[in-house]
């Protein structure tokens, strides 16, 4: 058997080793949880005219800034990749498994957050929604196919760092649009705070991980702390539009600092002992992540200049930012 193979197994066997986790951790995630639909969030008051309330609503989102918007367009359509990672997770999550059994729950509370954005762009007309189902379309026709994607430890540093990166962009895209449209900003709350439960959930499993084999999950952390693709990476105008939200104080390489430094303290990476020296390498290049990303996120402020933007998702209205 090829060493990369059994060692893809032996890492299947410590997910394998953890099903109470995950049944433990599935029964606190629902019971906190409150299952809400698009339909609700989005639909009129009791004994309020539909039509008014669409008329209202559009009116209301004409004051949604341009960066806003295409903050809304990068954040629906990274929902709307869903696929791509029910796939990458089933493919170490399958079987009658409380893993299947989370992987499947996941997946269909991740739809909704799709759906609500998608189903609010239409009634707002803040998008050109032609445009931005063609992005959709092309989007998951591109495919996701990280490099991660083979070792089942990176998959849950992935999710950790992903989720949590996702809650920052929807809650301050949702406080962005909803100076001017409360709507908005209660459909993003309702998103933000559920993408942080799934992070509480995936960062959990890696602490766990962490513990039976210490090694081994350093050595996959390292390899993908130090910088992650978000999911939309494949999509069309994708890096002018993170350009966009990193611009407008949405989500950038501070936040993604942030993140790490917060990962690093949960998993009490400078405090674990006893490890070989190949933990230990990886635990020194972790440790070293921080200083790398504020050089960058320095380096990136320094040389930003001003930029004209223009996007068709946007109806290509100009705007300087």
């Amino acid at each position: 058997m090829p060493i990369q193979e059994a060692d893809t197994l032996a890492k299947v066997e410590v997910l394998a080793d953890l099903e109470p986790v995950v049944h433990e951790l599935m029964e606190q995630h629902e019971a906190k949880r409150v299952l809400w639909f698009p339909s609700e969030l989005l639909s009129p008051e009791p004994d309020t005219d539909p039509d008014l309330h669409i008329r209202h609503l559009r009116k209301r989102a004409e004051g949604i800034s341009l960066p806003a918007r295409v903050a809304l367009a990068l954040n629906l359509l990274t929902e709307e990749g869903l696929p791509h990672f029910h796939r990458l997770l089933a493919t170490y999550l399958g079987g009658d498994t409380f893993w299947a059994r989370w992987t499947n729950l996941w997946t269909a509370e991740e739809d909704r957050h799709g759906a609500v954005l998608h189903d609010y762009a239409r009634d707002s007309r803040i998008l050109d929604n032609p445009v931005l189902e063609r992005m959709q379309f092309e989007y998951l026709k591109a495919g996701f196919e990280p490099s991660w994607d083979k070792d089942p430890y990176r998959v849950f540093v992935y999710t950790t760092l992903q989720e949590r990166a996702t809650q920052v962009s929807h809650a301050n895209t949702g406080k962005l649009a909803g100076r001017t449209e409360p709507m908005i900003g209660t459909v993003l709350q309702n998103v933000a705070k559920e993408e942080a439960r799934h992070y509480t959930f995936y960062r959990r499993i890696f602490k766990e991980v962490l513990v039976r084999d210490p090694n081994n999950a350093l050595v996959s952390a390292a390899e993908l702390m130090p910088s992650i693709d978000m999911p939309g990476v494949n999509m069309p105008h994708f890096r002018e539009m993170a350009d966009v939200i990193r611009r407008a104080g949405i989500y950038g390489p501070r936040d993604y600092l942030a993140i790490v430094e917060e990962q690093i303290k949960f998993w009490a990476i400078e405090a674990m002992e006893g490890l070989d020296e190949i933990g230990k390498r990886a635990q020194e290049k972790i440790l070293s992540i921080p200083k790398r990303l504020e050089r960058v996120a320095d380096v990136l402020e320094t040389r930003s200049r001003a930029k004209t933007f223009a996007f068709a998702v946007a109806f290509a209205h100009e705007f300087e930012m």
